[in-house]
């Protein structure tokens, strides 16, 4: 493990292992650490990722459980609002993460987990038993509370708390399936199929975490009364999303550059939560643009935050203005009516109302959860 790195990668889920690969394929000395003692564990994942995403990423291919053709919405019990040939796949997370922290490995990436943070600042890192780095850049992929992102004033303020179980499946299911209500406030549930089993969760406003569990284990009751999943439940698990939008792309720790990555940025959407494919893109992007920055590319640093800024601005600000809308519909008026319901969701036009543009494929697919 050398004390002098070029880069230090904080974080080793989607957008730290991206990183890595990418700075590490660059040709430069790459430190990746990770508090965690293995890859992608635990799982705090719906486990989707948008068919784009699979085109690009290998990882998608080796963690593979089924295929994804549709979004159906449920909007207060009402008949669903299907979106078709709305592609991906449902993936084993931990299989996903780990397959890319391989890849960094094998690009040549200095991998450690089991690694913690213990400081950062103007000197350098202490991570693990005490060892102090002094890496030329950082880039901060150590999630939405990200302690990189705090040593330079960039800290996620605004986040939905998620609960999550493993539910059986009565049959075999092609569509991530959305239900929204107004109890689940400035959230939704989900039924995201995965084969034989399902991932059953909901995600909401902080102030109201004491309602998660009661609220996810209706709807599973509900479910089950339905006859579309069985009554047992396993693994359940739960985590912070990031929903401001971006916090901040570069910054400075004393003397030293850092770029953030992944939730670390805000890059999550701040309607549906989605953020793997936002998470592995900027990751990879990082890590070329801090190779380059290394290498003698003066701009490479500014134009990461320009491009990335491209990539996600435009669709981050029309979720984060859909968000605060709903957000001072409960605010003003108490639970909202199922018309701002609708305008607060990505399958229904009002979402995609003027000023905004209609969207893209691309930017359909990024935004799923």
């Amino acid at each position: 493990m050398s004390d002098h790195p070029d880069i230090l990668i904080v974080g080793l889920g989607p957008a730290g292992a991206s990183a890595a690969a990418a700075a590490a394929r660059a040709g430069v000395r790459v430190m990746a650490i990770d508090r965690r003692k293995a890859a992608g564990l635990p799982v705090q994942c719906a486990e989707f990722v948008p068919r784009m995403l699979g085109a690009d990423v290998v990882a998608v291919n080796r963690s593979r459980i089924q295929g994804i053709t549709r979004m159906d919405t449920y909007l207060m019990g009402d008949l669903p609002e299907v979106t078709p040939d709305f592609q991906g796949v449902m993936i084993d997370r931990a299989a996903f993460d780990a397959a890319l922290v391989d890849e960094a490995i094998a690009a040549g990436a200095d991998v450690h987990f089991n690694t913690p943070l213990r400081e950062i600042g103007p000197k350098g890192a202490i991570i693990g038993d005490g060892l102090p780095v002094r890496p030329r850049l950082v880039i901060a992929a150590d999630g939405p509370r990200s302690r990189v992102g705090r040593a330079m004033g960039l800290v996620n303020r605004e986040m939905v708390e998620t609960r999550q179980i493993r539910v059986p499946m009565s049959e075999a299911h092609a569509a991530t399936d959305i239900f929204l209500n107004p109890k689940i406030e400035g959230g939704y549930a989900w039924l995201f199929p995965r084969g034989a089993e399902a991932n059953l969760g909901l995600g909401l406003v902080p102030s109201r975490k004491a309602r998660l569990r009661p609220l996810l284990d209706e709807l599973h009751k509900a479910l089950v009364a339905d006859g579309r999943v069985g009554e047992t439940a396993s693994r359940l698990t739960g985590g912070p999303i990031p929903v401001g939008g971006i916090i901040g792309l570069r910054g400075k720790i004393g003397d030293i550059p850092a770029l953030l990555a992944g939730d670390a940025a805000g890059l999550a959407n701040p309607i549906t939560g989605a953020g793997i494919s936002s998470a592995t893109a900027s990751g990879r992007m990082a890590g070329d643009a801090a190779a380059a920055w290394l290498k003698g590319d003066a701009d490479a640093l500014d134009d990461y935050a320009e491009e990335v800024n491209d990539l996600f601005g435009p669709s981050l600000h029309l979720a984060l203005k859909r968000r605060q809308e709903l957000v001072d519909t409960y605010e003003t008026r108490g639970e909202p009516e199922p018309s701002a319901l609708r305008a607060g969701w990505i399958a229904y036009p009002e979402y995609w109302a003027r000023p905004a543009a209609a969207p893209t494929d691309r930017q359909m697919e990024a935004l799923h959860p």
